[in-house]
């Protein structure tokens, strides 16, 4: 229903558009008495089989909703009925943001892909922590956090910090964003020194705490096989908790789409099938040379639980999906979770 009906209406506005009015629709119907009941009915498998203990949290199952699709942490209780096992919300910056100029998001049909570069648009981090007050759900949250566009790379951790001192209190892990490539220069934090003095400075902040919660690196894939040794090596060194792998690719390698239309729509991280096959090799890179040192939570082109399937058994301990639910529609979840108990019969 979802691919013969809806998605046809909703691709006829511009993915940002259609972004907004799915939020305003799916927080409108769920204050409806019975309607989270109903739509927890369809869309959660729940089966302890399914259960994954990671971080010091218990995951109702592996599938989580990958940062950018709820930014400011409006939406994360709702979506929590569509099955997910955790929502990770952001990218959030000390300071509101515009972010860059629209349109910044489009699709790439033939691909089954996106390109966005939004920039961390969001409403600063204090409006997050606002909604976040209001939690009426269990839902394990993720805080994906960035530094502001106007803050220099040398005062980046600044921002870094500002962000984890204001959200510890709300979200259950932390993950360090330094690879969109949509924010000037912030890719070159994933540099070497920069990145070991960011992430000891939140292992430092972290440790200072009562009860210490994750913290992970999310990280782009296009690095080369020496820069994934340089993050095994950080990692090692600083301590943090494991790799989210990958995020948006500025390739533009083996698409379908025309280049004609490539160029027409400019600059931007590429999402979606695309991604499949290289979000899979880092994961393996990363689990086999580690020789499986720090759990990998795998993003990146997964539509089926094949694809699901397929990172799992490369290493990784959780998966997340974004191009793929708003291709693929809600039921995403829920095929997925059916398709590891299958295996597990």
């Amino acid at each position: 229903m979802y691919k013969l009906i809806i998605r046809p209406i909703f691709f006829l506005f511009s993915p940002e558009t259609i972004h907004h009015i799915v939020f305003i629709l799916i927080k409108f119907f769920c204050k409806i008495p019975g309607v989270s009941l109903l739509l927890k009915s369809i869309y959660v498998v729940n089966d302890k089989r399914l259960e994954r203990k990671l971080f010091g949290l218990t995951f109702p199952n592996p599938v989580g909703l990958a940062a950018g699709f709820d930014k400011d942490a409006t939406l994360f209780d709702e979506l929590g009925y569509f099955g997910f096992g955790f929502i990770e919300i952001g990218t959030l910056t000390p300071k509101a943001q515009p972010g860059n100029d629209k349109p910044r998001m489009f699709r790439l049909l033939a691909d089954e892909a996106l390109i966005n570069r939004m920039g961390f648009n969001n409403h600063g981090v204090e409006e997050a922590v606002k909604n976040l007050k209001n939690r009426k759900t269990n839902i394990i949250v993720g805080g994906n956090i960035g530094k502001n566009k106007i803050t220099p790379n040398e005062d980046a951790v600044k921002d870094y910090e500002i962000c984890f001192e204001t959200l510890f209190d709300y979200v259950d892990y932390f993950v360090v964003n330094v690879s969109s490539p949509n924010t000037p220069n912030l890719r070159a934090l994933q540099d070497k020194e920069p990145l070991t003095k960011l992430l000891l400075r939140m292992k430092e902040l972290n440790n200072k705490k009562k009860n210490p919660k994750a913290v992970l690196l999310k990280i782009a894939p296009d690095l080369t096989n020496e820069q994934l040794d340089d993050i095994i090596l950080i990692v090692k060194e600083t301590k943090i908790d494991g790799i989210i792998a990958t995020n948006t690719t500025i390739s533009r390698e083996g698409l379908t789409t025309n280049n004609q239309q490539l160029i027409t729509i400019g600059a931007g991280g590429l999402s979606g099938r695309p991604l499949t096959l290289r979000s899979r090799e880092v994961v393996k890179y990363l689990v086999n040379k580690s020789n499986k040192a720090f759990p990998i939570i795998a993003v990146g082109g997964i539509y089926t639980a094949e694809d699901a399937m397929a990172m799992l058994d490369a290493g990784a301990s959780l998966v997340q999906v974004y191009t793929g639910f708003i291709y693929e529609g809600p039921g995403i979840v829920k095929k997925i979770n059916k398709g590891i108990l299958k295996t597990l019969k």
